[in-house]
């Protein structure tokens, strides 16, 4: 059993390449949920959606994002409507938010919500929100404090920024599933996702890393040198005070990473890392990378 802690498109590319090496049923994949968003009538999970979508076969994996060959007729009369739709949301992607929000309004938690979405597309891996209870990552600006999704997708990540804060009412505890499958796990994947908006939400979460310092835990940098494989990581661990390197990765991660995965390209020394081809480009790339990873995993445990 492997455990993945995985945020956006950097992880779900890692983890195509571990489906076609283990069961899926021997995967289960910890999700932040710290960019979730009530938006137009529905509470879009994309992480949560990402990893599902992957899993059942629907992801559109040009873009890393939503289902493929999806139509946009909703989105398009919202807008002209005058709606502000500021995230494009496919027909079928919208549908899955919609059944979330009500699943989530009649009372289920949101671990139960994605059980029982994944139930619907035959999802056989343990896909799993990090928290239950609302965890939100927002950005500082010089126009203020803003959602991670505003700088994102509505700024398109080009304002500056001036910190990361992470939001809640109650301190975020992991859930009863997240701790089992950690503590049923042979070991701990950390994902090559950005760290601060979609790793660090999870290693925040309290329990989680009581329970990483009993596992092997492999780590593997979304850093080539200085520069992000992709999304704005560099930027954001600058505002959250950290060098945007493999290095600072590890930094943030050091308390129970026992391995430590670098590209082959990435010439900042690391004692003691290990260096793979980390840059997925395709398929098989993906499957050569999560090979590596497991045989390092093996060599160790």
């Amino acid at each position: 059993m492997i455990t993945v802690l995985s945020g956006g498109t950097g992880t779900p590319k890692l983890l195509r390449g571990l489906k076609n090496i283990l069961p899926e049923e021997e995967i289960s994949v910890i999700l932040n949920t710290a960019e979730d968003i009530r938006f137009s009538g529905g509470y879009l999970s994309p992480d949560v959606d990402t990893v599902m979508y992957l899993f059942c076969g629907l992801l559109d994996t040009d873009t890393w994002w939503g289902i493929r060959n999806d139509t946009f007729v909703t989105h398009e009369e919202l807008v002209r409507l005058g709606q502000d739709e500021f995230i494009t949301l496919g027909d079928r992607d919208r549908a899955v938010n919609i059944v979330r929000a009500e699943l989530l309004a009649s009372g289920m938690t949101l671990t139960r919500a994605t059980q029982t979405l994944c139930g619907k597309y035959g999802v056989r891996a343990n896909v799993l929100p990090m928290a239950d209870s609302p965890v939100t990552t927002m950005v500082e600006t010089e126009q203020g404090r803003i959602h991670f999704q505003e700088y994102w997708v509505r700024k398109r990540g080009k304002i500056p920024i001036l910190g990361v804060t992470r939001v809640w009412d109650r301190l975020p505890r992991a859930t009863f599933e997240v701790l089992s499958a950690i503590e049923r796990s042979d070991a701990v994947i950390i994902g090559p996702s950005n760290p601060v908006t979609s790793i660090l939400p999870i290693l925040e979460c309290d329990g989680v890393p009581v329970a990483l310092r009993k596992k092997f835990v492999v780590a593997v940098s979304p850093f080539i040198g200085d520069t992000p494989v992709s999304g704005p990581a560099a930027a954001l661990m600058t505002a959250f005070g950290q060098e945007p390197s493999s290095r600072g990765t590890l930094a943030l991660y050091r308390d129970f990473t026992d391995l430590f995965v670098q590209d082959i390209r990435d010439t900042m020394a690391i004692p003691g890392a290990i260096q793979f081809d980390t840059l997925m480009t395709d398929e098989k790339k993906s499957t050569a990378l999560a090979e590596q990873v497991l045989c390092s995993i093996r060599e160790h445990i």
